[in-house]
């Protein structure tokens, strides 16, 4: 199993990632998309989810389909799903103390937007630790599972692939970074139906590590690699 001595920068997925599925934050964005797609392409509302659903399995995220299959202009998607209430975030103090306690650059790559991605971090109570945010605008909006988004977070941030980890919710999003070098980690839950049914769709050849509580696994991580230097300090 491949360990995290090497790496100093770390990668997080925000949604369903950051903070748990079982908020249900996202069944308030996947509401509002249910909407959009029922308004531009004049179905009723059950055949609307059917084809957004359709359109995320394709795509990678349901913006990238209707801007291919349907001329969707992007902003206007996402000013609409994103206008939720964020207050269904926890805080999480834990989290935010295994932050702390890990060594090195922490940044956001995320399918969503900037804004969402900061009110998120907000109401969780972690701003303070990340230095970027990479959302879908940055990406000219490519999703995940693209290469072409990750080669594009590599040259705007600086970061070294081979000496990064990235933690995400949906196997098939790790397979981008698993190629470029990074170590790679799958956060997971029993409330994340969606990446389940991705997840069981997808080998796991190229996931290093999988844990199901972020800020337990963090913690204990950082408290390893902070043994690690203490222990080389002393020889």
């Amino acid at each position: 199993m491949r360990g995290f001595s090497h790496v100093d920068t770390w990668v997080f997925d925000l949604d369903n990632t950051l903070y748990p599925a079982s908020c249900r934050l996202f069944d308030q964005i996947d509401v509002k998309m249910g909407e959009f797609v029922s308004r531009r392409l004049g179905v009723e509302l059950v055949e609307a989810k059917r084809r957004q659903k359709e359109m995320f399995y394709r795509h990678g995220t349901t913006l990238r389909g209707l801007m291919t299959e349907h001329g969707v202009t992007p902003d206007d998607f996402l000013d609409y799903v994103h206008d939720i209430d964020h207050s269904a975030v926890p805080a999480n103090q834990p989290l935010d103390a295994a932050l702390h306690a890990l060594p090195g650059r922490k940044l956001i790559f995320t399918n969503g937007t900037v804004a969402h991605a900061e009110k998120v971090l907000a109401r969780i109570g972690i701003t303070h630790h990340f230095g970027d945010i990479f959302d879908i605008v940055h990406a000219d909006f490519i999703p995940k599972p693209e290469m072409e988004p990750y080669r594009k977070f590599v040259r705007q941030t600086g970061i070294r692939p081979g000496t990064s980890a990235m933690f995400e919710d949906i196997a098939r999003n790790l397979l981008a970074p698993h190629e470029l070098g990074m170590t790679t980690v799958l956060v997971t839950s029993p409330d994340n139906h969606d990446a389940e049914h991705l997840n069981r769709a997808s080998g796991q050849e190229h996931i290093h590590h999988v844990t199901g509580d972020l800020a337990a696994f963090l913690a204990d991580l950082g408290a390893g690699l902070k043994g690690n230097q203490s222990l080389a300090r002393s020889t």
